[in-house]
């Protein structure tokens, strides 16, 4: 928008003693006198047409760190890449990614509304490993997953759920415990599960981060290569 400035133009005419104005120059000096003040233009209309609403379905990757690509720069999380498989094998679906790093599946609980008001059509769960890594009861992790499973079903959302697993040094019991909780609940809530995000990518040299916990952008391509099959059946084309 171009904003015209006031113009202000005021013009005098010097009287001069003794000598009588005729009606013309009368005329002249009040015309000169008045003040003319100059009407901005009308607004001119936006070159550029506005944005139009993206109306694809909502794919809602729900989770903590691993989710939201911690340690890595902007578009280089898996949700980014999962975006881009999607749309090289023609699936019109925006990914939205919703993962907090330190997140804990209480965490997630506490957020579950807001990913419900989103109406989304498919949600990747991934949470549990931050209750882990702080040694949180198994079955308080497995409650918390069981309250997200439940509020997205009951909202007419598809869930994938995605595992994760624990360094071996946190006990092979409290490990095992762990892990099962994923199978477990694929099977009361009849989902399907991806076994272990990180598959592929664990261990694996320029996969992982400095601190073996994160996924590389690397491996974040990976990871949404993992995911890719188990979200695609339930969407269409």
């Amino acid at each position: 928008m171009r904003l015209l400035g006031v113009l202000i133009l005021a013009g005098v005419v010097p009287f001069l003693g003794g000598c009588r104005a005729d009606k013309a120059s009368q005329a002249a000096s009040e015309l000169d006198a008045r003040v003319s003040v100059r009407q901005p233009a009308a607004t001119e209309p936006s070159a550029e047409p506005p944005a139009a609403a993206d109306n694809r379905p909502l794919i809602v990757c729900f989770g903590d760190s691993l989710t939201a690509g911690y340690g890595e720069d902007p578009g280089a999380s898996y949700p980014d890449y999962l975006q881009k498989d999607l749309d090289a094998e023609g699936y019109r679906y925006r990914v939205v990614n919703e993962g907090v790093s330190g997140n804990t599946s209480k965490d997630g609980v506490e957020r579950l509304a807001g990913i419900v008001a989103m109406k989304p059509a498919v949600v990747v769960v991934e949470f549990g490993g931050n209750d882990g890594l702080r040694g949180l009861k198994t079955e308080t992790t497995r409650d918390n997953l069981a309250k997200i499973l439940s509020g997205l079903k009951a909202a007419g959302t598809k869930v994938v759920i995605a595992g994760i697993s624990l360094p071996p040094d946190y006990g092979p019991d409290y490990v095992k415990a762990f892990t099962a909780n994923y199978s477990s609940l694929g099977k009361q809530f009849n989902l399907p599960v991806l076994p272990f995000l990180l598959q592929n990518v664990y261990g694996v040299e320029g996969m992982m981060q400095g601190d073996r916990t994160h996924a590389t952008a690397r491996g974040n391509e990976v990871v949404a290569k993992n995911v890719l099959p188990y979200v695609t059946p339930l969407l269409r084309k």
